[in-house]
């Protein structure tokens, strides 16, 4: 299960993470979010020794959402200490998320 990233957690557990991290931004109405709801959790279990697979709810978070700017969802950020390496913007295979994960290692 993927973790939920917060405004208050993001420092801890995206920002200071050593791993490469995931970050998947959804809201409850997003039709698209939904269909890759289980492609972001199968990565986590996937990848749960060697990246963070997080979750940011759009309409909850809207600090870190307006950090990196996301005005569509599903965004999916592929960040490495710290800085965003790769983004996949709408609903897409599991092929392509996780190749754009492996690239990160």
């Amino acid at each position: 299960m993927a973790i939920e990233i917060t405004d208050s957690n993001f420092e801890e557990m995206v920002t200071n993470s050593e791993k490469p991290v995931v970050l998947d931004f959804w809201a409850t109405w997003c039709g698209p979010c939904r269909i890759i709801a289980p492609i972001i959790d199968e990565l986590s279990d996937e990848f749960k020794d060697k990246a963070v697979i997080g979750k940011v709810n759009v309409d909850e978070n809207a600090e870190v959402t307006a950090k990196f700017g996301i005005r569509n969802i599903p965004t999916v950020l592929f960040i490495k200490n710290g800085e965003v390496e790769d983004k996949v913007v709408g609903a897409t295979s599991k092929n392509v998320l996780t190749e754009k994960l492996n690239s990160l290692f």
